[in-house]
């Protein structure tokens, strides 16, 4: 993957997120190798795998020996991209950034690295075709959103779960364009692409795979492992970053990084990759798969992304505990211990969803998803006079929101025609009176009765109102 952004951005720290390699031969899983030497079993790398974030290593020895060694010897730099093909990361990109929080909390320096330039080619890594073309604006609008949201978590992370033990690594954030804008393809190709052997190219598992597609792939997708690679390579030579991070399916991507590196500066560095998160029935949790869940509020508000982890089978959350939060591992075994002896409780989900939520959203995220979710499955009047507005119309995506002047005398049935709940005539009359229609989660019955504070408008200055099962409208009143 490449940064993307016209100019490059410094965060308080260092961070990045690597543009996911994809999995071809060699690679050695950290699990096979990491018992073999004890400095490995006391070392980062070793945490992480027991966590479950780490999944294999390049070259295949590294985790063996050298790469625990370049780690405990100083602060290291580590990299991972984020292609800005969306306005927002999802949870599947989550993982890579916790990755990232684990190396930076260890005291290494990280980057987030935003591909303004390689979202205009298009990772093939796991694609069956090929993607739609972003325009530069759209690229440009979509990391400017992309860098906030990693800029919060990272400043989240360091308010809510550091505990000021030890010195935090440095983030960066960077976007690939700053380094490609001025060049031109001849001197690129000049300098970059006599370093690269087609019958390499050819072998990668993301090339294979879309040559035997009906559709092929383009000469643009092709050469995206070319400009990966010389991201790893422009990182290296200026920031001294020697190792990055990838999902399993960016595997064959941090292979051609590594090789050209090796190539062009004889440098030793390192790939490492992490999970795909997967839905419960096996599919890949990601944009093109359209089954997103965005670290966005304006996409997933926090009492979405709240009730995604609450919601997770039971089978997934000591898993999930492990990989999305940062509990101590001693900690998850306790939680599991008393879900086991009363799972009606649901105290590991919970613990799971809140910690999720406000990495992702900060403390008052994690607030507002459990107002949404007292109001929503708890009927908590109280929950309701505590939302905002804005709260309100996350909750009720779907509902109309009206703004209304409060008028003497405004009785129910009014209330229901201004904001147009029910029908007009005995119909509508007559649905009042026979209980379907309710506000703030209270039957109402009586057309006539005149609104009354507190009861029908909240605190807050709104009414929920609601019509049947499922059709919500919310009016917010006006004084006159």
């Amino acid at each position: 993957m490449a940064a993307s952004m016209a100019r490059t951005c410094c965060y308080a720290s260092r961070h990045g997120s690597s543009i996911l390699p994809r999995r071809t031969s060699l690679p050695l899983t950290l699990r096979s190798k990491l018992h073999l030497s004890s400095p490995v079993r006391d070392g980062l790398l070793f945490s992480l795998n027991k966590r479950g974030i780490l999944k294999e290593s390049f070259p295949e020895d590294a985790a063996q020996d050298r790469l625990p060694r370049l780690l405990q010897s100083g602060a290291q730099t580590v990299y991972c991209g984020f292609d800005p093909t969306a306005d927002s990361l999802h949870v599947g990109n989550l993982l890579a950034l916790i990755g990232l929080l684990h190396f930076r909390n260890a005291g290494h320096h990280v980057l987030a690295v935003l591909g303004g330039a390689t979202a205009q080619i298009g990772d093939p890594s796991g694609k069956t075709s090929e993607r739609e073309r972003l325009a530069a604006d759209a690229v440009e609008a979509n990391t400017r959103s992309i860098r906030e949201s990693i800029q919060r978590i990272f400043t989240n992370h360091e308010v809510h779960f550091h505990d000021g033990s030890k010195k935090l690594g440095t983030v960066t954030v960077l976007n690939n364009l700053s380094w490609y804008k001025d060049r031109s393809v001849v001197g690129f190709l000049s300098e970059a692409g006599r370093h690269f052997r087609m019958g390499t190219m050819l072998s990668r598992h993301s090339v294979q795979s879309r040559l035997r597609s009906a559709d092929g792939m383009s000469l643009t997708e092709f050469t995206y492992q070319v400009f990966q690679a010389y991201d790893f390579h422009h990182l290296n030579q200026i920031y001294g970053c020697k190792i990055q991070l990838g999902g399993t399916d960016q595997l064959g991507n941090l292979m051609s990084g590594h090789e050209f590196i090796h190539k062009v500066s004889g440098e030793e560095v390192y790939g490492l990759t992490i999970p795909l998160v997967t839905s419960s029935v096996g599919d890949k949790l990601g944009k093109t798969a359209g089954n997103a869940v965005w670290l966005n509020r304006d996409k997933t508000t926090p009492f979405e992304l709240y009730q995604f982890f609450l919601r997770q089978p039971d089978a997934s959350v000591e898993g999930y505990l492990k990989l999305f939060t940062f509990l101590p591992l001693a900690e998850v075994e306790r939680l599991m211990e008393q879900q086991r002896e009363d799972p009606g409780k649901r105290l590991a989900h919970k613990r799971l969803a809140a910690e999720v939520t406000k990495l992702v959203h900060g403390k008052e995220g994690l607030e507002s998803a459990k107002r949404c979710t007292n109001a929503l499955f708890h009927s908590s009047v109280e929950a309701l006079e505590e939302m905002s507005d804005e709260e309100l119309q996350e909750l009720f995506r779907e509902a109309p929101f009206h703004e209304m002047l409060l008028e003497p005398g405004t009785t129910v049935i009014d209330a229901c025609r201004l904001v147009k709940a029910i029908p007009e005539g005995a119909k509508g009359y007559r649905m009042v009176s026979e209980g379907a229609v309710w506000i703030n989660h209270k039957r109402v019955d009586k057309p006539e009765q005149v609104l009354i504070p507190k009861l029908h408008i909240l605190s807050n200055g709104l009414t929920l109102l609601r019509v049947g099962k499922r059709n919500f409208y919310i009016i917010k009143w006006l004084s006159l």
